[in-house]
């Protein structure tokens, strides 16, 4: 749906501000949104300014300083004249809203281990790469309370996060109990569900009817659900086949899990949701005939979006043949070059929503206990800390992407598909001050030393990106600079969704609806 700030040049917007308990107006320019959040003459200390940056908004790029107070941002002008705690010279330097990884798993329990990153060092790692905000995933255990579950993911991870976060929750099972839970966790505090077509062994299967239920419930509710799309049975046929045949290499991953067991699961969740008239989004995307598949999907009607990861924009399934393949093994595996070249052009065209890490990284440790057996290999690596970097070499550097694209799928789209936005994923008055100082002729080296996940090493480990974030701000606090994290352990707070059509928060006031 396209905004009045894209549909006219010029408008003004009138909102109300609690925290100043004033009535304010500002004015929006497509090309250089400008103005203040104080009213004109006010006397104020700024706590920080960002001079002389290219700021980039999904409209497009402009000159301006920024003002910070607080948390906040409270102005975008040319040559603020205001006092300030501290200054940014930006010169030549990129001005990014933070990104919003929308898919981490921290602390995450899976085929034995325990990923490597907890809340913790996870969130250092976020920052470190310009991620402001991350959404991590609350799965409870068999029988237990949905509402239990958010409290004990929310119990681990408060402490810890040093960045915001937000929680999207697993539905495991579909029992009397749950379902009837759904209505209240969403009124409290997650609008955003994950279901899985998969892994029925580990128990995290849904089957059709169950799936149906699920998205028809949220969706009547304003909430949104996202789907790992595998086809369970033909997965675990062609396993069984592989070690009958004594095939227990890391490539058997990849063959076991074609792209037609993910393609199949995809359009068959799409069917789904079109009886449900749901909103659903299919996370970690990896073949070009799933993003077809969603784009015919969007033609009859059907509500979804689509995001893929940084690894599949960046490697292929050859990967699987070196020495070290144990560690690129992910679900869904690495692909063809035709697929990797496909969600470029995705992203570029609006058929690719959002990038989101899928970061769930163990060390060669936990890595080595599938070497003689791919089924045991833990599945998933790092990524939260290289989705700027990776957009902005890959794409935007060797132009495939705009800056705007790498914007609008690193935190616009994900601020407003998972109710954070206007608080979120942009770079305007009243917004939290999440933003990214980029330099964008900054080479840096992706290994293991450079980066900040508590693995041994980096799938990374060979590519120079040219293009690098040298400070993160979260809320008006500097939590990256000169290679090193700033942050505090605990300092980032939780942040719940609001639902479709529900009243959104910004800056704590409640001012703007999601459209």
């Amino acid at each position: 749906m396209t905004s009045s700030l894209e549909q006219t040049r010029f408008s003004v917007m009138i909102i109300e501000y609690p925290l100043f308990m004033r009535r304010l107006t500002f004015f929006n320019f497509k090309e250089e949104p400008k103005g203040r959040l104080l009213s004109a003459g006010t006397i104020c200390v700024l706590d920080l300014v960002i001079r002389n940056g290219k700021i980039v908004t999904e409209s497009g790029v402009f000159e301006a300083d920024i003002g910070i107070k607080g948390s906040l941002i409270v102005e975008i002008s040319k040559g603020i004249r205001d006092s300030a705690n501290l200054k940014i010279d930006a010169t030549n330097k990129i001005i990014l809203p933070g990104v919003i990884d929308g898919h981490t798993h921290f602390e995450l329990p899976v085929m034995g281990t325990t990923s490597a990153d907890d809340y913790e060092h996870g969130t250092i790692a976020a920052a470190c790469g310009g991620v402001t905000t991350v959404i991590d995933f609350a799965t409870p255990a068999k029988g237990s309370n949905l509402l239990e579950t958010i409290a004990e993911s929310r119990k681990k991870a408060d402490p810890k996060v040093s960045v915001d976060y937000s929680l999207h929750l697993v539905i495991d099972e579909l029992t009397r109990q749950n379902f009837s839970q759904i209505k209240e966790v969403m009124t409290k505090c997650v609008q955003s569900f994950k279901l899985y077509t998969t892994y029925k062994k580990r128990g995290l299967m849904l089957d059709d009817l169950q799936i149906y239920r699920v998205m028809k419930e949220v969706s009547s509710r304003g909430g949104i659900v996202g789907l790992h799309c595998e086809n369970n049975d033909f997965v675990e046929r062609l396993t069984s086949e592989y070690l009958e045949q004594g095939k227990v290499g890391p490539i058997y991953h990849a063959r076991s899990k074609p792209p037609e067991s993910e393609i199949e699961a995809v359009r068959r969740v799409l069917s789904l949701a079109e009886f449900a008239r749901a909103k659903v989004y299919i996370v970690h995307a990896s073949t070009k005939a799933t993003v077809e598949s969603i784009c015919e999907a969007r033609e009859r009607g059907v509500q979804v979006d689509c995001e893929t990861c940084p690894h599949y924009l960046t490697f292929t399934i050859a990967k699987y043949e070196a020495a070290n393949a144990r560690n690129y093994v992910m679900s869904p595996p690495l692909r063809r070059e035709e697929d990797l070249a496909a969600l470029w052009r995705g992203i570029s065209n609006g058929d690719v929503n959002t990038i989101a890490s899928d970061h769930c990284p163990f060390t060669s440790q936990q890595k080595d206990l599938g070497k003689d057996n791919f089924t045991e290999i833990p599945n998933g690596v790092p990524g939260t800390e290289v989705i700027l970097p990776i957009l902005y070499s890959e794409g935007v550097g060797k132009g495939r992407i705009s800056l705007t694209d790498l914007v609008r799928v690193s935190s616009l789209n994900p601020a407003k598909l998972f109710g954070l936005y206007p608080r979120k994923g942009t770079i305007q008055i009243g917004s939290d001050a999440d933003l990214v100082v980029f330099d964008p002729k900054k080479k840096q080296r992706l290994t293991a030393e450079n980066l900040h996940s508590r693995i041994d090493f980096s799938i990374y480990e060979d590519i120079k990106v040219t293009g690098f974030p040298i400070i993160t701000i979260s809320r008006g606090r500097i939590v990256y600079s000169d290679n090193q994290f700033t942050g505090k352990k605990g300092s980032g707070k939780f942040v719940p969704g609001a639902l479709f059509g529900s009243p959104n928060v910004i800056a704590g006031g409640e001012t703007n609806r999601v459209k």
